[in-house]
């Protein structure tokens, strides 16, 4: 069994495909050390019914479920979505409703959280796609990538003030809602793997600063932050100083190029990119390890391990930082 893991918890990502009785996932998941477990979108009620009872004995703790939870079969609605942002308003009302139900399991699971894909610009087409393919064979400085970038861009830039005031109206309609009823649930918005969706880092500022007062903050995804990073959306150097008081979640995963979900320091084998993430994750009050099925226990052993020692480290020994670098960077 690997080492107690503390505080940090680990997201059904990694497992949920290999198991079909979710208290055999689960316990897969305590074998690592992880005390808490993060639900994500794929867990539906089936394997709930063998979760639950686990939950109810205390046999392990939830810190967050993924919206939309549990699993809804609905294409509308999936992790890559307009969301709550919708155009047309009975399908912005229903992803409302279904954000109301996904923080009602988390307050019955006794969860700090919930996980928010809020929404994006929508494109006829999968432009990221096109986009990652030309980065791979061409590289982000070909005049094909910068050309069609500039098109993606365009258009983000146009239109995403609609979609972030709808998303950030949806919020507020779910949070008064939820309020309303006593719930003491955090709703993190996540940075996304793909170039047209919302929030980036500012968006993500927008949105909280509208919502002052309501839990709703930022779940910075450190590993999709820097893809977006590499593609050309934001810089996280410069611009996540300016939102580490709104993050309220992190999801722990390093990128190799623009593939994602892989254990910090092992997999990439550099000591030192993913240290400037080391702030953000001491900043969040809840912090998920999000892994692809391929990281095995050995590996998320040892990346957990490192991780550990340079935050023990940063505690020891303050850092006198640069103005340029900014707290926790």
């Amino acid at each position: 069994m690997g080492a107690d893991k503390g505080e940090f918890s680990f997201s059904t990502c990694w497992n949920i495909k290999r198991h079909t009785v979710g208290s055999d996932m689960v316990e897969e998941i305590k074998e690592l050390g992880f005390r808490y477990v993060e639900l994500n979108y794929n867990v539906h009620d089936g394997l709930l019914q063998t979760i639950e009872p686990m939950i109810e004995r205390g046999a392990i703790g939830i810190s967050s479920v993924h919206n939309v939870f549990p699993y809804v079969d609905d294409p509308d609605y999936d992790t890559d979505s307009v969301m709550l942002g919708f155009d047309d308003a009975g399908k912005r009302r229903r992803a409302v409703e279904l954000l109301i139900r996904s923080m009602e399991y988390a307050h019955r699971y006794g969860a700090q959280a919930v996980v928010v894909h809020p929404g994006e610009v929508p494109f006829e087409r999968n432009i990221d796609a096109e986009l990652k393919k030309i980065y791979r064979e061409r590289g982000k400085d070909s005049p094909e990538y910068r050309k069609l970038w500039s098109e993606m861009l365009e258009r983000r830039e146009r239109l995403s003030p609609t979609y972030v005031r709808r998303i950030r109206e949806s919020l507020e309609e779910a949070c008064d809602r939820a309020a309303a009823k006593g719930w003491n649930v955090l709703v993190g918005i996540e940075t996304r793997s793909r170039c047209y969706q919302i929030p980036t880092l500012s968006e993500a500022r927008a949105i909280c600063d509208g919502l002052q007062g309501s839990p709703v903050g930022l779940w910075y995804d450190i590993g999709h932050a820097m893809m977006m990073e590499r593609m050309g959306l934001y810089d996280n150097r410069q611009e996540l100083p300016e939102v580490l008081q709104y993050i309220v979640g992190v999801h722990i995963h390093e990128t190799l190029e623009l593939s994602d979900h892989w254990c910090p320091y092992v997999h990439s084998k550099d000591m030192e990119l993913f240290d400037r993430f080391l702030g953000a994750i001491e900043a969040a009050k809840v912090k998920v390890y999000e892994l692809k099925a391929a990281c095995e226990p050995q590996a998320i052993e040892e990346s957990h391990a490192l991780l550990e020692a340079k935050l023990a480290a940063r505690k020891r020994q303050p850092i006198e930082r640069s103005a340029s670098d900014g707290p926790g960077i």
